[in-house]
């Protein structure tokens, strides 16, 4: 039996000390600190991780701690939407988000060519610049060859970005595969249609990249999962480790309730009836923000690791 402990803080206090102390606290705080354990579990058991984000967490400072976990082979596979991957190459090439409000009037940003993500602003310039970028790059690569996969098309762009804080450059650089199933929902995908007008002979294959995923793991090798947040990333990294036995070990934190029977709200709990993860895996699901979530469950974790050797 465990009883609450009241939080203290000490001077020196470490992330990991004060997630573990967390763990103590009550409500969401316990199912942090359990978050953290199943990834460091995760870690030290061999398993393959998936680790699955929209797009919004790349619009947010979190893209350079996504690229950081990639170079420190703590994640092994990747999944998430075009945005995400329109937003890391517009900041691997110098462009910066603002720091907004929640509250602002709308109608006036968009007068002044603003768009609103949350409390974050993005220019309608940076989306210039991008269409600027995209023209060479997918000429490029239909000089290359006429037919690709979504993830062999993002690991040729990642290795032209050489930025240390890309997505696309950290996965390419340390082969991790970057997966998108909505490739064209989004600036991304409506370049791809603009070229393919031109030259109908260029295809972006889809379907073999869903080949690609389902290959990527195995009946008999342990997997595991880190979804922040929901939608076709989410359920796409799931459906392939489903079809491959299902997940020994997941964590998800999402904001979203399991009150809607949105994919977004489906807890690891509910994902069992379905066998997307095993009956007797270790399992959790974090309600809250993940811009706070994430960086406190992912830190403890680096600090444990790190700490015993293991990265």
């Amino acid at each position: 039996m465990e009883f609450v402990k009241d939080l203290r803080w000490k001077k020196g206090m470490q992330v990991d000390e004060l997630v573990s102390s967390l763990g103590k606290v009550g409500f969401q705080s316990i199912e942090l600190k359990k978050a953290q354990e199943n990834i460091v579990k995760m870690k030290k058991d061999g398993a393959k991780v998936y680790l699955t984000f929209t797009s919004n967490m790349v619009t947010s400072g979190l893209r350079g701690f996504f690229a950081q976990l990639i170079k420190l082979k703590i994640v092994d596979v990747i999944v998430t939407t075009i945005g995400g991957i329109e937003e890391d190459i517009m900041k691997a090439h110098g462009e910066n988000f603002i720091i907004g409000g929640f509250d602002t009037d709308d109608i006036e940003l968009h007068e002044k060519g603003i768009n609103r993500v949350g409390n974050l602003f993005i220019r309608n310039e940076s989306y210039s610049k991008f269409e600027d970028l995209m023209n060479p790059i997918i000429k490029k690569l239909y000089e290359k060859k006429h037919r690709w996969a979504p993830s062999e098309m993002f690991k040729e762009i990642g290795l032209s970005l050489k930025d240390e804080n890309s997505i696309l450059y950290q996965a390419a650089e340390n082969n991790v595969p970057i997966f998108c199933p909505a490739v064209t929902d989004g600036a991304f995908g409506f370049h791809l249609f603009m070229f393919q007008q031109n030259n109908p002979d260029f295809i972006v294959d889809v379907v073999k990249d869903f080949q690609n995923i389902l290959l990527s793991t195995s009946q008999d090798e342990k997997k595991g999962m880190i979804s922040l947040g929901g939608s076709i990333s989410k359920h796409h990294a799931i459906l392939a480790c489903l079809l491959n036995g299902g997940l020994d070990y997941a964590v998800y934190m999402t904001t979203a309730s399991h009150s809607s029977g949105s994919m977004s709200g489906a807890t690891t709990k509910e994902a069992k009836s379905w066998g997307k993860i095993k009956d007797d895996s270790d399992a959790v699901t974090v309600i809250g923000d993940v811009s706070i979530t994430f960086p406190l469950v992912m830190i403890s974790v680096l600090e444990e690791l790190s700490r015993e050797g293991l990265i």
